[in-house]
């Protein structure tokens, strides 16, 4: 009886199906929805251990072409991972022992040294061999890490090899046909990843020119690419730069047809939706506007349906450059949300704007607020977003739910109000503001300049319920905490601020006369309704100091200048009221 002896399989023959185990292993992993660091950093470790046995003997012919493979799949999950020195490593690497294979020595060469001028000199060696197709595949990989790295100038350079790769690419897939159980399996289907490559290069190429200012050449590239075969989410990118194009060359209307088109394309698109708002504001179409933010802001109010990666080089991965990331870039969910409220109060949809302001609060308070925080612009302080739906609220008739929330921004600040506050004049840089800060950092202007409006508000809801004591109390209130601020020039004592002042000295000492002036107006107007003419010529007076521009004073003052009988001075200050409020249109 012969007795059967075990043969080990040929070193090759191992080799292969180490590599082929590998593979299998990964694709049962992303089967079963596990793409975890963790696995991609297994993988990688085992294929790199892998490639260390095959590059441990003499570059063979019979052996290269196993070892392109594994070189391959090993540097798809480094640059999976973003490890693109390592992957680049390997990659040159591999162009050494190719060129070793068709003894072509690369010492004392000078394409040695140029990563470029050794791959072109690689292409070349290889020719039609059976290794091209392998060459292939890791300059597409190389084509990857250039782009995930934007160098768009160094993918220009080698536009005419890396264009020819997919139809090349595309015959070897084609005339292979089935491929045998033997041959070592790839990771990545070459084919599909170079035509991701292809639309992405586009996508960046595009944005780039776009935002150079090159808008005719970045519309027709992105015209080609549409018509690629690509994941619609890449397509809908295409209509999207296609209509930032048109947009940045003055034609708005054709930028909404190529929005609609990525909109279509691919429906949660939401920068196209947004891009398609900014031009409905632009074009001064309030209503469509307001529909294009109500759109958006649902849209992201949706739960995140994105569907796992089912390759491991992704869009996200590819396609990372900065131009690209603002024309991407989305306000928060929450920020569109307070852009809706006050569009629509300010545009006479007084009830909806009311709503949309307490959902904004009710969002805020919540716990779970799906990460709307994220993204710019900033929102506004808490009291100022009070303060506005506070506004709100009294224009839509509701001053108890007004006063409740001013009372809500009064016993959050009052507290901390100090009692004198310097505000400083700010730098020749920084002229768009400055205030003053206490020692641990807090803004007391600002805090104060809320309390004082939220005053201010309650004696408007006061004066809605016509409660005129209550209304002058509230006035009275707001204009005293005005008083405590002192405004400080350089080399000067700190001093009361003046309407003089006013200008270049910034937003807060604007807010802070104005405020003024309408508290002062407001309780003059207070004093009118029960026949307190002289405290009410008083006040209105003073108003007029405060904010010359203010010419509902100037008109009651007129008006209690003629109850009076001081006529003259009645019908000088409705004059003078009337010649600066026409002057002030005109400019």
């Amino acid at each position: 009886m012969s007795i059967k002896t075990f043969q080990p399989l040929p070193l090759l023959e191992r080799w292969v199906q180490e590599n082929n185990e590998l593979v299998n292993k990964w694709k049962e992993q992303v089967g079963g929805g596990d793409q975890s660091q963790t696995h991609l950093r297994c993988c990688s470790s085992e294929f790199h251990k892998l490639l260390r046995k095959i590059q441990g003997i003499p570059p063979l012919a019979d052996h290269t072409q196993l070892e392109l493979t594994v070189v391959y799949n090993a540097c798809v999950f480094f640059t999976a991972q973003s490890q693109f020195s390592e992957a680049e490593l390997l990659l040159k690497q591999f162009t050494e022992r190719v060129l070793q294979v068709h003894s072509s020595s690369t010492e004392d060469d000078p394409a040695a040294s140029d990563p470029h001028l050794l791959w072109r000199t690689v292409l070349k060696s290889v020719g039609n061999t059976a290794l091209a197709p392998c060459v292939l595949r890791l300059l597409c990989l190389q084509w990857a890490i250039w782009l995930s790295t934007c160098q768009l100038k160094t993918i220009q350079e080698f536009q005419n090899e890396l264009m020819s790769v997919f139809e090349r690419l595309s015959t070897e897939v084609l005339d292979k046909g089935r491929k045998s159980s033997d041959d070592p399996l790839l990771v990545m289907d070459p084919r599909k990843l170079v035509e991701l490559l292809q639309i992405c290069t586009y996508i960046a190429q595009g944005s780039e020119s776009l935002s150079e200012g090159q808008s005719s050449e970045a519309l027709s590239a992105l015209h080609t690419a549409s018509s690629l075969p690509a994941p619609r989410t890449l397509i809908a990118y295409t209509h999207l730069l296609s209509g930032s194009c048109l947009a940045h060359m003055g034609r708005p209307h054709m930028a909404l047809q190529c929005y609609m088109k990525a909109l279509e394309t691919d429906r949660r698109c939401v920068c196209a939706l947004y891009r398609s708002m900014l031009i409905y504001r632009q074009l001064g179409n309030t209503q469509a506007e307001i529909q294009a933010l109500r759109l958006l802001q649902s849209t992201l109010m949706l739960p995140s349906a994105t569907e796992p990666p089912t390759d491991l080089l992704s869009p996200s991965l590819l396609l990372r450059s900065q131009s690209l990331s603002s024309m991407l870039s989305v306000p928060s969910a929450l920020s569109i949300l307070h852009n809706l409220a006050l569009k629509c109060v300010l545009h006479g949809r007084v009830s909806e704007g009311v709503e949309y302001y307490l959902d904004l609060l009710a969002a805020l308070q919540s716990e779970d607020q799906h990460g709307m925080h994220a993204g710019s612009p900033p929102l506004p302080r808490l009291p100022e977003l009070y303060l506005q739906a506070g506004a709100a609220l009294l224009m839509a008739q509701r001053p108890a739910d007004c006063v409740a929330l001013c009372d809500e921004v009064i016993t959050t600040t009052l507290e901390l109000l100090p009692e004198r506050v310097v505000l400083e004049e700010p730098d020749e840089e920084c002229e768009a503001g400055s205030r003053a800060l206490s020692g641990g950092g807090e803004d007391r202007v600002g805090m104060l300049l809320w309390t004082a409006a939220a005053y201010l508000l309650q004696g408007h809801c006061n004066t809605h319920l016509k409660d005129w004591k209550q209304a002058v109390t509230h006035y009275a209130r707001c204009f005293n905490l005005l008083v405590k601020v002192r405004f400080k020039k350089k080399g000067f004592q700190p001093q009361i601020p003046s309407a003089d002042m006013v200008g270049k000295q910034g937003t807060d000492l604007c807010v802070l006369q104005r405020l003024k002036g309408l508290s002062l107006a407001c309780r003059g107007i207070s004093f009118t309704q029960t026949d307190q003419l002289r405290e009410a010529l008083r006040d209105l007076q003073l108003s007029l100091q405060a904010f010359p521009e203010c010419a509902t004073a100037g008109l009651w003052c007129g008006e209690v200048l003629w109850r009076l009988g001081r006529r003259r001075e009645a019908a000088a200050c409705w004059e003078n009221t009337w010649s600066f409020t026409s002057q002030s249109s005109e400019e």
